[in-house]
């Protein structure tokens, strides 16, 4: 019988672990010798994508909401991501709480309050700090977390879903691509799409896991008097990714499931407390203001 561990390699595409593994090697390589040139050039990259492609990033989004608006009221939305005659495997809740942890999670205890105030002080239009750029900074804060957001993984997700559990294809994003290129997906041609993939995760999974820890190591500083450094952060980093790690050895009904439930539950006392120990009354208000008018930009 194989061991755990051989049957974890078994699973592994060379060529995808290999590339990614060298091309992220390469990155970190360029980032230690030249930072200062790295740095240079990936805000001058960031900001000629911005200002070339902001107009389809948006355009696509909606686009993206829209048809997920159909499917779901469509008799498209009855399909089952699995056989016909399957039930779901775990409750709404925690299925909810899944969810919200690897879609939000730590990006949102640190951009839920950093990105309002970075769009106030310097809002995409107007001038800063004044009410007017307040509202806009909000508006905008709720459009990267909020319906558009879920649109996009939602996509992703039903994409990679539909093809794995209805066509018995592979669970990796290549399979997504079976209409567009067929076979192809089990050759070259797959392999380069799940090492971009990869690589976007890597990329993304550590920038809010940066963003993250350095939250952490403020409140630490704080509450404790945990100096504030480099040092402090990287062993943060280790911790958090140990936790992470364990919760996926351990499977989804004994780690992910777990941690997403104990997440959502800590998730939910902050926002009490918040709420109770902060102005309600002016929470409530603003909450239900800024929604409306989240809402009405959505319609036109």
């Amino acid at each position: 019988m194989p061991s755990k561990q051989a049957s974890w390699f078994a699973n592994v595409n060379p060529n995808v672990f290999l590339g990614t593994v060298i091309i992220i090697a390469l990155f970190l390589a360029v980032v230690v010798i030249a930072p200062s040139s790295f740095e240079l050039l990936t805000q001058q990259l960031k900001q000629w994508i911005t200002d070339s492609f902001s107009w389809f990033y948006v355009l696509s989004v909606a686009f993206f909401l829209i048809l997920l608006i159909y499917i779901a009221c469509s008799a498209i939305g009855r399909i089952k991501l699995g056989p016909d005659h399957s039930q779901p495997e775990y409750s709404n809740g925690s299925w909810f709480a899944m969810l919200f942890t690897a879609g939000m999670g730590i990006g949102l205890m640190f951009f839920g309050v950093a990105e309002p105030v970075m769009h106030y002080v310097n809002p995409p239009s107007g001038e800063p700090q004044t009410i007017e750029a307040a509202q806009q900074a909000l508006r905008v804060t709720f459009f990267h977390w909020g319906l558009h957001a879920w649109a996009i993984y939602a996509v992703v997700g039903l994409a990679l879903a539909y093809f794995a559990y209805r066509h018995n294809l592979p669970l990796k994003t290549r399979s997504a691509l079976y209409p567009l290129i067929g076979k192809k997906i089990y050759g070259p041609w797959g392999d380069s799409i799940d090492i971009f993939a990869t690589i976007g995760t890597v990329f993304g999974v550590a920038t809010s896991l940066g963003f993250g820890v350095t939250q952490i190591n403020s409140g630490l500083h704080y509450l404790f008097g945990i100096e504030q450094s480099t040092t402090t952060q990287v062993l943060l980093i280790i911790f958090v990714s140990i936790l992470a790690s364990l919760s996926v050895f351990l499977g989804l009904d004994k780690g992910v499931k777990r941690l997403s439930e104990l997440n959502l539950v800590l998730a939910l006392i902050l926002l009490v407390f918040v709420f109770i120990a902060g102005p309600s009354i002016y929470l409530l208000q603003t909450t239900i203001q800024n929604t409306g008018q989240y809402i009405s930009n959505l319609l036109p």
